[in-house]
């Protein structure tokens, strides 16, 4: 069944990892999990400070020169097929630099307890979510 906005919205909040979906200037899809938190239709992602090559990643520069992102977060049980469900989040993304970054990092340390000790101290994604859709097999 679809889910409503208001129950798309509560179960991508609630979800621990995403998947965050950019298009880099050539049309090629870029995937990668991510750790996020949601307030109203706003999301927000950070860089932080699991390893990677850089801190300047694919997914920062693909933003930049292409807005347009999706977010999806699901729940799959291998037993209990009732209790499948996905959520997709689109809109547009703007990366985060300066003290504007400061409130979603808040939301970040708020959600997860690894970034109480150390936040993310990299770039913000910021993502003005424009369409809620989602589905659940059951209520």
């Amino acid at each position: 069944m679809d889910l409503d906005v208001p129950a798309a919205r509560a179960r991508c909040a609630a979800a621990r990892v995403a998947r965050l979906a950019t298009v880099d200037g050539g049309g090629r899809p870029h995937l990668v999990p991510v750790t996020f938190a949601v307030r109203g239709d706003v999301a927000a992602i950070a860089v932080d400070h699991k390893p990677k090559r850089t801190t300047e990643l694919r997914r920062l520069a693909n933003i930049e020169s292409n807005d347009r992102v999706s977010v999806l977060v699901d729940h799959y049980d291998d037993q209990d097929w009732t209790r499948l469900w996905w959520v997709r989040a689109d809109g547009t993304a703007r990366v985060l630099r300066g003290d504007d970054r400061d409130e979603p990092i808040g939301w970040l340390v708020a959600k997860y307890p690894q970034y109480r000790a150390r936040p993310p101290a990299g770039p913000v994604i910021l993502i003005e979510v424009e369409v809620w859709r989602g589905w659940a097999a059951a209520g």
